[in-house]
């Protein structure tokens, strides 16, 4: 009875109270009688419970909305319903950093291979190392633009890869590149999927990728759908680290970065399409089915 109570009590600012009542089969006058009893159970759960979202909230960067908050509350053994912890979540004044309009970063290159799209927009995988994303994005510093590349698992949506430069050289994407085969077992057929800037149709590159035995795809020039999976991150790394943060300097812009990839995405931050779990322990999982099969 109590978790229809919270799932009233969570939504009573959407519905009329009354018409939730008759729907879930209880009574308005128990409804209210839960609602006020004074020092109950219930009451001091619901403080408990917002000193723990408050936690996980903290350790989210201010990111987590009521599902991941809900999700990494259960990964802590907090049982509450999730619309409980959204109407906590209101009550404590709690709102995720939203994102800001997204700019789009790829070059033009008229003169790019026929290079064909071998993703088709399926941004999803059976195995690590098969099929990689990736992209160039600008961090803004107190000492001019810092460049982003990044290289992204499919399976794990781990960033395996990444690099920065004060420059958009076709040197940052190949440093990308080779720190994700340092990281991560390439399969025979593995493929990486990137836009139609200048520095993944380059000679260079080709060369770089042809190195590792890795086949390269692309997508339409212009059309960011194509990589959506790169343009993802770039969002919530914008929204939960750039847009909050002033960089004075390259090397502090890089650690931030830095900390933020391996330390918070990688390791902490939970994924909706990987079941709330983190990319660290998509990939572990794998590897632990993997040495048992």
């Amino acid at each position: 009875m109590t978790d229809i109570y919270e799932f009233i009590d969570g939504e009573k600012g959407t519905y009329p109270v009354a018409a939730m009542c008759e729907w879930m089969g209880v009574s308005r006058s128990g409804f209210h009688d839960w609602r006020t009893r004074p020092n109950s159970a219930t009451t001091e759960r619901r403080k408990s419970l917002k000193d723990e979202i408050g936690v996980v909230f903290a350790e989210s960067r201010r990111t987590y909305g009521y599902r991941r908050a809900h999700a990494a509350l259960a990964r802590k053994g907090v049982h509450a319903g999730p619309e409980l912890v959204r109407a906590l979540m209101r009550e404590l004044g709690l709102i995720p950093v939203g994102p800001r309009p997204r700019q789009v970063t790829t070059v033009r290159a008229p003169d790019a291979h026929a290079t064909p799209d071998l993703i088709g927009r399926d941004f999803t995988a059976d195995r690590p190392g098969h099929k990689l994303v990736g992209d160039i994005t600008y961090v803004p510093t107190g000492q001019g633009w810092l460049y982003l590349a990044t290289v992204i698992d499919c399976a794990t949506r781990k960033i395996i890869g990444w690099a920065t430069a004060d420059h958009m050289r076709t040197s940052l994407v190949c440093d990308a590149i080779t720190m994700a085969t340092t990281n991560t077992t390439l399969t025979d057929n593995v493929v990486f999927h990137s836009d139609r800037g200048t520095q993944y149709t380059s000679a260079e590159f080709r060369h770089h990728l042809r190195d590792h035995g890795i086949t390269p795809s692309l997508g339409r020039t212009g059309v960011c759908w194509d990589n959506a999976l790169a343009e993802s991150f770039f969002a919530a790394l914008k929204n939960e680290l750039v847009h909050t943060t002033t960089f004075h300097t390259h090397t502090q812009a890089r650690r931030e970065i830095s900390a933020y990839i391996e330390l918070f995405y990688n390791h902490t931050r939970l994924h909706s399409t990987l079941g709330y779990i983190t990319p660290n322990e998509a990939e572990n999982h794998y590897q632990h089915t993997k040495a048992a099969a």
